[in-house]
């Protein structure tokens, strides 16, 4: 009874984010003194209204729990698009060097660099209309996990206004990024251990219910049945996604600092 109540409570919080169709044509008519409820969120406010409270705490917590996760989850989808993008930030400084080592022009080199990766096209375009690269290099770098290319901008600048061999710079900055790229995989790799517990641990829960379901108990029906269920339902998820939350902070505190 408590899963169908469940459902039919969750049935009646997706209607009511939904907004009926009006046709076209046919305003709704309102009388002078009355506010009259929409008519797609009145079989939903029923519904809620004739919940008890402890199925909308359970519903409450069931969407609680479903945000958490999915921020939890872009959060992740993120940092490895970043992760992803500073590899490609190290690929294009090394084609780059090596373009430009063994003679090749800076506008060819970057041309070939924005034909495999194209988000340099307006560093491309820069070069080519004679716009300002160094900054078009820092504009690219503001995109999340091309703050390296911040160094290749300044490398760009130092050259042209001294007169420093391009190709040389370029390639310092290269030697640079993959020392730098060698730390964070090192850094990475102690944090996998990390996050792998983290989720071992917020995942166990979900264990110990199997295990005391198959012995004979009931200890979903206490979690969503009883007060003190509730309660410890409540602080065993927030626990958990606290903990997630917190070292996913931690992980991204050391990227930031690598």
């Amino acid at each position: 009874m408590t899963a169908l109540a469940v459902l039919a409570a969750a049935l009646a919080a997706g209607l009511a984010l939904g907004r009926p169709p009006r046709l076209r044509g046919s305003p709704v008519r309102r009388r002078p003194g009355r506010h009259l409820l929409p008519l797609g969120l009145v079989p939903p406010a029923l519904l809620v209204a004739g919940t008890s409270p402890r199925v909308l705490v359970v519903v409450g917590l069931a969407a609680a729990g479903w945000l958490a996760g999915s921020a939890l989850w872009r959060q992740r989808r993120a940092r490895l698009e970043a992760e992803r993008t500073t590899v490609r930030v190290l690929e294009t400084c090394e084609q780059l060097a090596g373009d430009l080592a063994v003679g090749q022009p800076p506008g060819p080199a970057l041309a070939r660099a924005a034909a495999a990766w194209s988000d340099l096209d307006p560093v491309a375009r820069a070069f080519t209309v004679g716009a300002d690269v160094p900054a078009a290099w820092r504009e690219v770098a503001t995109r999340p996990g091309a703050a390296d290319l911040r160094h290749l901008a300044a490398a760009w600048q130092v050259s042209h206004r001294t007169g420093q061999g391009l190709a040389e710079a370029v390639d310092r900055v290269s030697a640079r990024l993959r020392a730098g790229q060698a730390t964070r995989r090192v850094v990475r790799g102690e944090l996998a251990s990390a996050r792998a517990t983290a989720r071992l641990v917020a995942g166990l829960p979900v264990v110990a219910l199997l295990m005391g379901s198959g012995a004979g108990g009931d200890p979903i029906g206490f979690l969503l049945g009883h007060p003190v269920g509730l309660a410890c339902l409540t602080g065993g998820l927030g626990f958990a996604m606290a903990g997630l939350a917190w070292i996913e902070a931690l992980a991204r505190d050391v990227d930031r600092a690598g």
